[in-house]
């Protein structure tokens, strides 16, 4: 048993892998405007690639939690994760992003004439996670109340909700919006920004107990129950801005404060 969140871990990298390969493999169809003929992005093995990345979170979720349960740490599970999450949290999604930009330039006139380079871009997301996952291996002890910084996992999921929300659809236009490529950049920049920065993040398990402790957690998952009838999959981003402003605003306890100031001197 004490090898099981090892095993979770690789599931983890195994899932992050398979979402690679559809990712990669997502078909390319013509489509007309006007007298012009431009490739279009086809995005179910994307969503099969989102799927998957999603099973990678689960198994990271489980990893952890085994961990705990059995009280069996190491460094070589520490690093073991890291690695998983780097694939299916930072290089997965960098390949979604890529080929969203790809699908919102192949819209725009003269297409055929982009360059490869305007779309590379995207690995900055792979680039970023690597240096947040480091530096957290390198200062966990101190952000035993929070992260510092948003987690990969989080960022992975953000951009893996984008292929279901074009698949799925969603109200308000929101689908098309994922047709601008400024939006896209835009989105890199931040989520890049978050990973590297020294915003304090909320973790999943409150450092405290009761409501005072508890309400960021719950007014997530409020927002997602309600949000999801709505705007289907779309209620991920929503859900993803709920989470950065109570990060923001959460009280946290002095020892998580104090933990904060110690972690941005070093």
């Amino acid at each position: 048993m004490k090898h099981f969140p090892n095993i979770c871990t690789l599931a983890n990298l195994f899932f992050g892998c398979i979402a690679i390969t559809y990712i990669l493999h997502a078909p390319v169809f013509f489509q007309q405007v006007a007298e012009d003929i431009y490739p279009v992005l086809g995005v179910e093995q994307m969503v099969m690639g989102s799927m998957f990345i999603a099973l990678a979170a689960i198994m990271d979720v489980f990893d952890g939690l085994a961990a705990r349960t059995l009280k069996v740490t190491s460094a070589l599970g520490r690093d073991l994760d890291s690695l998983a999450d780097l694939v299916s949290f930072g290089v997965a999604p960098s390949m979604i992003m890529f080929k969203l930009l790809w699908a919102a330039y192949m819209s725009e006139p003269g297409a055929m004439h982009t360059p490869m380079l305007v779309m590379v871009p995207a690995f900055l997301l792979a680039c970023f996670g690597a240096l947040r996952l480091a530096r957290f291996n390198q200062t966990s002890a101190q952000q035993q109340d929070y992260f510092t910084g948003m987690p990969i996992p989080a960022a992975g999921m953000l951009i893996a909700s984008l292929p279901l929300i074009q698949w799925f659809g969603a109200p308000y236009g929101i689908p098309e919006l994922l047709l601008h490529r400024w939006l896209m950049y835009g989105l890199i920049g931040i989520v890049c920004f978050l990973m590297v920065s020294k915003v304090r993040f909320l973790k999943w398990k409150a450092p405290g107990k009761g409501l005072a402790a508890w309400w960021p957690q719950l007014l997530v998952i409020l927002v997602i129950a309600a949000g999801a009838p709505v705007f289907r999959f779309a209620v991920v981003p929503l859900a993803f801005l709920v989470y950065i402003l109570c990060s923001l605003v959460y009280r946290y306890p002095p020892a998580a404060v104090s933990s904060a100031q110690h972690n941005t001197a070093g």
